[in-house]
């Protein structure tokens, strides 16, 4: 066993996973970590043991009377690994204004890129230099599987290459280990899948000297070109796209001998006409109502299916779940956070009955929120219904929805949405228009934004303000929560785009100089239309905001201009977030006090917003707060990296499919706009795909090209021709690394957009770039290094 590799002989749970159960105010018992570690058997409980006296051992935890609690130091910071190829490597630190630290290859301890790691800082940054570290402790492993291929040594020995060439090591393969596969599969003959693309499994990681030992799960293809584009991204990302039998099988009685708790607190809703808008052959995990009350006041319900109700925590779906983070989506592949069981039993299907969270959100005539409430509920859903179906019945085409449906679709659509819709569009909050697929989450999702394409657009209007009204309360009662915040994007990537529109007719009053407000954004892409290549910049608009992240503090979502605070809760079955909400809300609903002492004759409705401003008590125990926060905290990390990595999944499966289609048309000529320039060359959008490829300086043949980042631009010395940024070129796909999706380019022509071809900006900006002072010219240097280790960094490509 090690303690330094993440799992503890590859169990469940990681050290990250025990850590986060223990917390430096409160002791824990051994007992309590194995109920929440899922420590079922002598040997895991022996290795808990055995970790705990370790972890002890080296100033992590501090035992006091038997019980453990976690011991925090300024100069041991918690961190995610980030290599290159050229072997570089950083700790990037949760926070955003955190310093990143210069780890050394000495002192990785045999971390590998992606890790989560302890970093004790031994050497203090500078204002030129960042800090130096050195990593203590393995948190949690970010590869337990790598894509690699097999070669045979003049020895005989046989090793994995990763294929990420940020992993920099080699792997022991043993042929004994593949010589008994499980039941149905063949053995695998190392000799006959020499260079074929490999799935391998990490047993062992390194230990000193010692090489990790790998073994070959799954041969994927003889080359990444023949493997499946699915099969690489599940298999590069460890994606699961099984259950576990244990799981499957918990999940199969996951309301056998269910109890209620709040059985006595739920509302009746049962008889209010009640719809959801979705795939119809799909259980939903939430639906509508709407109720027309006295006066001009409607009554709109988002109902929530209450998932935490049937998933106690520490349970094995919980820990599955919470292992899993988020649903994945893959094109038509979905990996699910939850078994199909769990969505059969708890969402929401036509005539069946099930528990829910409803949010009651009342409004005036003019759309504007007068008050909300939220309460444990019991509905039954009576329509579910494709958004395309509805969008064909608003506008009048024939179908066969419901007349009553209908009558519910009616003022949401045409009056409650639409109102909603314009108070995010007063506040700036911002708008998409894309032609990609987008994760079906049914609010904004991860990437922050509304996307105006999909079909439910205006209902995720409605799920967005549902989801503002949980925050908003949860902040008002002093409970715990879990926020979804969305950073301000970079300036510089910002700055371009500006340039890029500019440089196409758009007109925009400079860069943004400090701080980048969501205005500025919005009045950006509200000239979008009027360019001559729309989609392409609405593609790189998206590019520009920050995936949103979940923190224990309410903070500022940028796409959607909210400053207050927000959460997802909308999504139980797709977000483990979710799931978190729910379950601080139970203890409000079942526990919550409603009184500052048990004399008071005032009770509040602590389910209404009428109680904000009036509570000046707590309203759950100091116990029960402490446990919510714990977990909650405990958490975040985690998610934050789940989210990422099905992030980071769904574009490498849409880069996959672009580079596959990009290698059928090598040798094709395409016309494309220069959207990046740097000092190594130029990236090209082709327009009609939306592909990105690289025309590298190398390839620029007819002079030696200069790199002016203060114009962002490619100048040639002796015939002062220009690459900048927006200019229109005609390029030929030149090749096409499939598995990394680089896509190289050789220009054929130029042609200048129109503001390039007036003799004013010919005359120009050459004459302007050629007259540059040697002091500017060491500056570009300067910037130029700094472009080129920033590249290698962030791609791994040498």
């Amino acid at each position: 066993m090690f303690l330094g590799g993440g799992k503890l002989n590859y169990m469940e749970f990681s050290i990250a996973t025990l850590l986060s159960h223990v917390s430096p105010e409160k002791l824990v018992t051994p007992k309590i970590l194995e109920k929440k570690l899922g420590c079922e058997t002598p040997s895991s409980v022996a290795q808990l043991d055995l970790a705990l006296e370790l972890l002890e051992k080296i100033g992590i935890l501090v035992k006091e009377k038997g019980k453990f609690r976690r011991e925090l130091t300024e100069r041991i910071v918690e961190a995610k690994l980030r290599c290159s190829s050229k072997g570089f490597c950083f700790a990037i630190q949760d926070s955003e204004s955190a310093d990143d630290i210069y780890i050394r290859e000495s002192h990785l301890s045999n971390a590998w890129n992606g890790d989560r790691v302890l970093i004790e800082v031994i050497k203090d940054g500078s204002r030129r230099r960042s800090p130096e570290g050195a990593v203590k402790l393995i948190l949690e492993r970010a590869n337990p599987s790598v894509l690699a291929k097999v070669k045979r040594l003049e020895t005989g020995d046989y090793r994995a290459i990763p294929l990420d060439d940020r992993l920099l090591f080699e792997l022991e393969v043993n042929p004994s280990d593949n010589s008994s596969p499980p039941n149905g599969h063949e053995p695998i003959v190392l000799d006959d899948i020499l260079d074929h693309l490999v799935h391998v499994d990490v047993l062992r990681h390194a230990i000193g000297q010692d090489l990790p030992i790998g073994k070959v799960a799954r041969v994927l293809g003889m080359t990444t070109e023949s493997a499946q584009d699915i099969d690489i991204v599940t298999c590069k990302h460890d994606l699961h796209q099984t259950f576990l039998p244990a799981v499957e099988a918990a999940a199969a009685k996951v309301t056998k001998g269910f109890k209620d708790p709040i059985a006595a607190k739920r509302l009746d809703l049962t008889g209010l006409p009640t719809i959801a808008i979705g795939q119809q052959s799909e259980p939903q995990d939430r639906a509508l109502t709407i109720e027309h009350l006295d006066g001009d006041v409607w009554r709109l319900g988002v109902h929530i299916a209450d998932i935490a109700s049937y998933i106690t925590a520490d349970d094995r779906l919980d820990r599955e779940a919470r292992k899993r983070g988020t649903a994945v989506y893959l094109g038509e592949n979905t990996i699910p956070l939850l078994p199909d069981a769990v969505h059969q039993a708890c969402g929401f299907l036509p005539g069946a009955e099930r528990l829910a969270i409803s949010v009651f959100l009342s409004l005036n005539e003019g759309g504007e929120l007068i008050e909300f409430n939220i309460q444990p509920s019991r509905i039954q859903l009576d329509w579910s219904i494709d958004p395309e179906r509805v969008n064909a019945a608003l506008a009048g085409e024939p179908g066969e929805i419901d007349p009553q449906a209908l009558e519910i679709i009616k003022p949401i659509w045409n009056t409650i949405a639409p109102a909603f819709r314009a108070q995010r569009r007063s506040r700036g909050g911002l708008e998409v228009d894309t032609i990609q697929k987008q994760a079906p989450f049914a609010d904004e999702g991860r990437l922050g934004a509304i996307f105006l394409d999909d079909p439910q657009s205006l209902l995720t209007d409605v799920m967005v303000m549902a989801n503002y009204a949980i925050a908003v309360h949860l902040q008002a009662l002093q409970v715990p929560g879990i926020y979804a915040v969305q950073h301000t994007p970079e300036l510089v990537e910002v700055n371009d785009t500006i340039k890029l529109a500019i440089n196409l007719g758009l007109s925009f009053e400079g860069e943004v100089e400090t701080e980048i407000s969501v205005a500025d954004l919005q009045r950006l892409s509200l000239q979008f239309a009027q360019s001559p290549v729309p989609q392409v910049l609405n593609y790189l608009f998206k590019s520009l905001l920050k995936t949103t992240v979940y923190s224990t503090k309410p903070g500022t979502h940028f796409g959607l201009a909210i400053e207050n605070g927000y959460t997802h809760a909308v999504s139980p079955l797709q977000r483990y977030p979710d799931i978190l909400i729910q379950r601080v809300l139970h203890e409000v609903f079942a526990n919550g006090r409603d009184r500052k002492t048990s004399r008071a004759k005032e009770i509040l409705d602590l389910g209404s917003s009428s109680c904000h401003g009036q509570i000046t008590w707590n309203v759950l125990t100091p116990t029960v707060q402490q446990e919510l926060e714990a977990q909650i905290a405990g958490s975040i990390a985690h998610l934050n990296d789940r989210t990422k990595i099905a992030q980071d999944a769904e574009n490498d499966l849409a880069g996959l499919q672009k580079a596959e289609k990009m290698k059928s048309r090598t040798g094709e000529i395409f016309q494309g706009l220069i959207t990046g320039v740097q000092s190594y060359g130029f990236f090209v959008e082709i327009e009609d795909s939306l592909v990105e490829g690289l025309v590298h300086v190398s390839s620029l043949k007819d002079d030696w090209y200069e790199f002016r980042p203060r114009y962002a631009c490619l100048v040639g010395r002796k015939n002062r021709t220009s690459y900048r940024l927006g200019d229109r070129v005609e390029v030929q796909v030149k090749s096409v690394d499939y598995y990394r999706q680089q896509i190289d380019l050789v220009t054929v022509t130029s042609m200048l957009s129109e503001a390039a071809t007036d003799a004013a900006n010919e005359a120009g900006t050459a004459e302007a770039i050629a007259a540059t002072t040697d002091t500017d010219t060491d500056l570009d240097a300067v910037t130029v290094s700094h472009d080129l280790e920033e590249t290698d960094f962030e791609s791994g490509d040498d």
